[in-house]
This record gives C-alpha cells, sequence and structure tokens, in this order.
C-alpha cells in the first residue's frame, strides 16, 4: 500500500511538470496541493501497517 502510494506521488508530480510547461499553473498548483496531503498522510499509512504487522507477529 505504501509503495502504491509512492508510485501515485510520482506520477502526479508527473502530470504537474508536464501541466505547468503547458502554462496550466492552476491544475499544477492544484495537483501540488494533493501532493501535500498525500506526503502528510504517507507517514501514518506507513506506521499503520507496520503496527499491522506487529499484530500478526505476536
Amino acid at each position: 500500500m505504501y509503495e502504491n502510494q509512492l508510485a501515485l506521488e510520482a506520477g502526479l508530480m508527473e502530470l504537474v511538470l508536464q501541466s505547468e510547461k503547458q502554462g496550466l499553473s492552476e491544475a499544477g498548483d492544484n495537483v501540488r496541493g494533493a501532493l501535500f496531503v498525500i506526503s502528510e498522510n504517507a507517514g501514518h499509512i506507513k506506521q499503520g501497517l507496520a503496527k499491522l504487522k506487529g499484530s500478526r507477529a505476536g
């Protein structure tokens, strides 16, 4: 799940760069906002997955 999230971030960043090259700065800003939210949640997702993995071992 975490690796999928990183892949989505990379793909979205490509869209940002392409849209900004085409002069679509508002679209780039919107995607950057979405990327910020994704990165803010990444740590929580990683911690949650680690807890789930730990609970299975015990």
